[in-house]
């Protein structure tokens, strides 16, 4: 495939990686637990992979490829030509950064929403004292979990860094099954079907909090591996040259 990562293709890749396929989960919010009972059946799933790849399809071809970064590009210029002249006036351009501005703190608001909902472990509308501790303990053990997964992940890649855009395109050359440079509505489905199978566990038909939390551990360790593998492989080629 095309080495350059895309807007639409690392979203794609992102979905497809299961970054955003078992994203964070409450009642009103965008993500796949659409009645907020802390649950992702598969129906929810289904229903929010078909919202992602729709956006993540910009010209409505059916694929994800790189026309869909042009179309998306033509997208926000239009958006912001707000007389439709073909051109942008400073005017438009302040009126466009000053609207990006404004759904970001719309999002920070969201997120804000979101981490009270995670805090009220008991629906009551408050946060008591033994939440905010428990809440504060569960912090504190997923830092030092992930400060020793980085602590592995360093010394097997000897320090190197792994990149965003190396997992996406493995990703991504994985989803386009065909070779085609693109990736269909069905290889996006299957793609998300296996991810969902994979995520649950006891096949229920359902993600539940602990399995969610269990495929983002396997997705981190996997990451691991493969970013140890490349730095093997990277010290190999310094020797040899």
């Amino acid at each position: 495939m095309n080495t350059k990562i895309t807007l639409g293709l690392s979203a794609a890749a992102l979905a497809l990686g299961g970054g955003t396929a078992f994203a964070a989960h409450h009642k009103g919010g965008h993500g796949p637990d659409a009645d907020g009972d802390k649950i992702i059946t598969e129906a929810e799933h289904n229903a929010h992979a078909a919202k992602m790849f729709e956006r993540m399809d910009a010209n409505g071809d059916g694929v994800i490829n790189t026309d869909d970064r042009t179309a998306k590009r033509a997208e926000r210029f239009a958006k912001a030509d707000t007389d439709g002249d073909g051109e942008l006036t400073q005017a438009e351009m302040t009126a466009a950064r000053e609207a990006r501005q404004t759904e970001r703190a719309e999002k920070r608001t969201n997120r804000g929403a979101e981490r009270f909902a995670k805090l009220d472990a008991n629906n009551s509308g408050g946060v008591s004292l033994a939440e905010m501790d428990a809440a504060r303990e569960a912090r504190q053990a997923k830092r030092a979990e992930r400060g020793g997964e980085r602590m592995e992940r360093r010394g097997k890649r000897g320090g190197g860094n792994m990149k965003r855009g190396g997992r996406a395109m493995t990703m991504l050359k994985q989803a386009d099954t065909n070779g085609d440079n693109a990736v269909s509505r069905t290889e996006f489905d299957a793609a998300m079907a296996e991810r969902f199978a994979k995520a649950d566990a006891n096949n229920d038909g359902a993600i539940s909090q602990e399995e969610r939390e269990t495929a983002r551990q396997a997705m981190r360790a996997e990451r691991g591996e493969r970013g140890g593998a490349r730095g093997e492989r990277r010290g190999q080629r310094q020797q040899t040259n």
